[in-house]
This record gives C-alpha cells, structure tokens and sequence, in this order.
C-alpha cells in the first residue's frame, strides 16, 4: 500500500482569526474510530464551535463536529464527541497553565492529514473585543488600498 505524503487540509475556522488574537500554535493528533476518519477522508468536518481543555493531564477537543460516516452502519460514531489531543506532557502542562491564567482559550483553527495522520492545529488565543475587530478590519482594508494605490502608480509609469 502506497503511502500518503503531504499535508490535505479537511477544514479550517476562518472565524478563530475573526474572533481571537492568535498567541501560540500548537500541532496535535487526534484519538478517532474508524468511521470518523473516513468521514474526515470525504473532506467533511466543521470547527466553528469547536474548542479544546485541559482536564486531569490530558488534552481534549470538544463541540467540533465530524457529520457520521455515509455507508456506516451500527459501528458509526457520534457526531460531536469528546475527542482525545495527543500532545506531548511539556505542552499539555504549558497549555494547561496559561488556559487556567484566564483570558485565554484553546481554540481549533484546522483539521488536517499530515502523512496520512489526522491532525489538528489548536491555538492558544485571546478573545478580541468588537473595537478589536473593527481596528484589524480597517489595517486589512488600509494595506488592500495602499497596494492597490501602488499597483496604479506601477502601471501609469509604465
């Protein structure tokens, strides 16, 4: 059997960047059951809800929906279970520690296969406050004008 090489992305939560100030990322594994990977492998998750705790030295991922696997039958898996992360001690304690500090949580931005593994990229991160949001939208919606400014510029000298 052939195996899988590179990285195919199943979902991402665009929305965490919306929502959250983004400090540290973090790759994790996943503990999933068979018909929860062949769902993954159709391209079929949604993080938006989803988020991840620290609980008695284990790391879990929550509220992140997996729909069931279409041809499963009585083997088939709960839509939005508790799912095991797969860290190493250092960074579970790490997360841990700064999730308890308050103010910061542990939110899923992108489920992924990475050689073949099914991987999840959680982020330790602050939520925005609405001026927040307003401030980064109107950063982002400054650079697009100054670089569509200099595009023009560029082509009138041309």
């Amino acid at each position: 059997m052939v195996k899988e090489r590179g990285e195919k992305v199943v979902a991402t939560n665009r929305r965490a960047r919306h929502d959250y100030t983004i400090e540290k990322t973090y790759e994790a594994g996943l503990v999933l059951t068979g018909t929860e990977v062949k769902s993954l492998r159709q391209g079929r998750a949604n993080l938006t809800d989803g988020y991840a705790y620290v609980d008695g030295g284990q790391a879990f991922l929550d509220a992140v929906h997996i729909p069931e696997y279409s041809q499963g039958h009585w083997t088939n898996h709960a839509a939005k279970r508790t799912r095991k992360l797969l860290l190493h001690k250092e960074e579970i304690v790490k997360l841990g520690h700064a999730a308890s500090a308050g103010g910061y949580t542990l939110v899923p931005l992108k489920l992924y296969f990475s050689d073949g593994r099914a991987k999840v990229e959680i982020a330790l991160a602050k939520g925005k406050r609405e001026f927040d949001k307003r401030q980064t939208l109107r950063e982002r919606q400054d650079k697009r004008d100054a670089e569509r400014a200099m595009r023009t510029r560029n082509r009138m000298n041309e």
